[in-house]
């Protein structure tokens, strides 16, 4: 289990700390976004590592959707399914619902292929920002609110051919921008390929909240101060290893 350092399993429920969930945004994802921080006002665990939890508990299947409905803290305490036949949702202790999901086709447990496909897709998807969203924000000529820059995980799909595959990838395929007043739905579509061959596609759908006109100066501000943050915690961890 390469997610042990990430959460905190007590009788099947999970949980996490801060630090926890911080440390897999940082260290796994490469995702910098401020409400990962372990002293951000809005904390939230990331939805990658909810991702991450599920396929290794409850394993792989062909077709996966997944929809978020509520931000995980580090005062949630979670129950993850271990088997899923067609649909199921992710809930607290007081019933309230973070994430649901449906699967169909075929599935596995293969350990080896679970954790490719994980790694591959969270990598994927801390080059969201600034990589892939700035490009798609200066196409559409909108961007984020500099202020508050808000960037929510919504859903995400997952469709295979096949399931015995050892090592895979994920290659960006297209990508789409619609606003709707100052919020915008992005969608960002993938290709897995595994041994140079596609074997499967994605997409993954992200809320962009704050829109306004954009300007290529605070963009770039933006992302420096982004990279700069990127760039002082990675100083940090060299300076304590």
């Amino acid at each position: 289990m390469f997610l042990e350092n990430y959460c905190r399993i007590t009788d099947d429920k999970i949980s996490f700390t801060r630090q926890q969930a911080s440390d897999f945004a940082k260290q796994i994802a490469d995702d910098f976004n401020p409400l990962h921080n372990i002293d951000a006002k809005r904390f939230c665990v990331p939805g990658d590592l909810l991702f991450a939890l599920i396929l290794e508990r409850a394993g792989l299947h062909q077709e996966m959707s997944f929809t978020f409905s509520g931000m995980v803290t580090d005062a949630t305490t979670l129950n993850i399914p271990t088997e899923i036949t067609t649909t199921a949702s992710i809930i607290d202790d007081k019933a309230k619902e973070y994430l649901n999901m449906s699967v169909a086709g075929n599935s596995t447990k293969n350990n080896q292929a679970i954790e490719s496909l994980t790694r591959a897709y969270v990598e994927f998807s801390g080059q969201t920002f600034p990589h892939i969203l700035v490009e798609l924000m200066k196409e559409n000529q909108v961007m984020i609110n500099p202020a508050r820059p808000m960037i929510m995980y919504e859903s995400m799909s997952i469709q295979l051919e096949q399931l015995d595959f050892q090592e895979i990838t994920l290659s960006l395929s297209s990508t789409t921008l619609v606003q709707d007043g100052k919020r915008g739905n992005a969608c960002l579509a993938f290709d897995l390929v595994s041994q140079g061959k596609v074997i499967g596609h994605g997409k993954k759908f992200m809320l962009l909240s704050g829109l306004r006109e954009y300007c290529q100066e605070t963009i770039d501000n933006i992302v420096t101060e982004y990279n700069q943050t990127k760039a002082r915690y990675m100083a940090e961890k060299q300076r304590s290893a």
